[in-house]
């Protein structure tokens, strides 16, 4: 498969394929249904595993104890399953067991508009788990990084054994685009490091700087123990509090420094320009239609496209909005990455271009918003 013509959708399931995935389960749900019928052709085949579950929640934990097993695992929503999903993220969370999320997002709230787009999910991402550790949310922009998000959403979860969701839009999932997959450079295939089975296993002793513990599946002739309380290294329970303690601390760093490296982007730079466009996800296309628009008029603007969102790459938005007086934040929402950016930047005057209606955001509204905000800084 080289040359071809797809979805974001598609293109999802055919980089998860790529990068190891051989279990998936889902519910149907519009607009992330085609990931789903997309994996119920290509996983059977090659001795993967595609099923349906009676709901979201027994879906994700079918893909949980396919990775408490020992495979990669990925299931697909969109708002109300992600929603439901939340109790089963946690559980990942706090028990280290890798899974891809893919949330094609529509318009919400509840059942909204199903097929209408939206970024509505953002902050529920980030924040949609008890516990408030963090998540790695990645946001594709087009078909190609669906491909190639998915790819490193497996690398990402494996490496530091957690929950890595692909934040997609339904404007993204089922938009068809050429794409060439033979010309795409991919990374290794990572997979989690196996414990030696030569002595006693702690399921969550770590040895290494990284802070994961090594992984064996439920079903070998070890015990592993697995739960979702709170436990030391030998998975018992425990209430003890620097036991608990030294837990959430390393819970924590184990996530910020996989994605310390890993600041996926684009920036596109006009000389001399005050002002910064700062999106993600399917406005990144209109940002750029009014980053060209711009400049071809004498009136600098730069580009920065996030492709990570959660952690947020505060270095990398504070190196590029130095030398900006003005910073410009678009989203297919009523301002959530908004108050993030804000929280990054606070010296810095920020306006808003954002809507939840439905209807994409265009390249004229952008640069109405850019023109009213500079108008703000003079």
């Amino acid at each position: 498969m080289a040359f071809c013509f797809m979805e974001g959708n598609e293109a999802v399931a055919w980089g998860a394929k790529a990068a190891g995935c051989r279990f998936f389960a889902g519910y149907p749900i519009t607009p992330a249904t085609t990931i789903y019928n997309t994996m119920l052709e290509i996983l059977p085949p090659g001795g993967g595993i595609c099923m349906q579950g009676e709901d979201e929640i027994a879906s994700i934990g079918f893909c949980l104890g396919a990775s408490m097993c020992g495979m990669k695992a990925m299931t697909a929503t969109s708002g109300p399953g992600i929603s439901l999903y939340s109790e089963q993220i946690s559980f990942a969370t706090g028990s280290e067991i890798p899974i891809v999320i893919v949330d094609v997002q529509r318009l919400g709230p509840s059942t909204g508009s199903a097929t209408r787009g939206a970024d509505g999910d953002i902050q529920f991402l980030r924040w949609g788990n008890s516990g408030g550790i963090p998540l790695i949310v990645l946001a594709p922009a087009d078909v190609k990084d669906c491909y190639l998000l998915t790819f490193a959403a497996f690398n990402l979860a494996e490496t530091c054994r957690c929950p890595v969701i692909v934040a997609s839009n339904k404007e993204i999932g089922m938009t068809r685009e050429n794409i060439d997959l033979s010309a795409l450079a991919l990374p290794e295939i990572v997979h989690r490091n196996t414990a030696p089975e030569d002595r006693p296993y702690l399921p969550f002793h770590t040895s290494g700087e990284n802070g994961v513990p090594d992984f064996l599946p439920i079903g070998c002739h070890i015990p592993v123990r697995q739960t979702s309380s709170t436990h030391g290294p030998d998975g018992y329970i425990t209430t003890d509090p620097e036991i608990i303690a030294a837990t959430q601390r390393r819970l924590i760093a184990k996530v910020e420094s996989a994605v310390e490296d890993f600041t996926c982007h684009e920036f596109m730079e006009a000389p001399q320009s005050e002002t910064l466009i700062l999106t993600y996800g399917v406005s990144s296309r209109s940002a750029k239609a009014a980053y060209h628009q711009l400049n071809r008029a004498g009136k600098p603007v730069s580009l920065l496209t996030l492709k990570r969102l959660w952690p947020a790459p505060e270095n990398l938005i504070r190196s590029i909005a130095a030398p900006m007086r003005h910073i410009v934040v678009v989203e297919m929402n009523m301002g959530q990455y908004l108050r993030e950016i804000e929280r990054v930047l606070p010296n810095k005057r920020i306006s808003f271009v954002g809507k939840m209606n439905g209807a994409l955001i265009t390249p004229d509204e952008i640069i109405e918003g850019v023109h009213r905000g500079r108008q703000l800084t003079e």
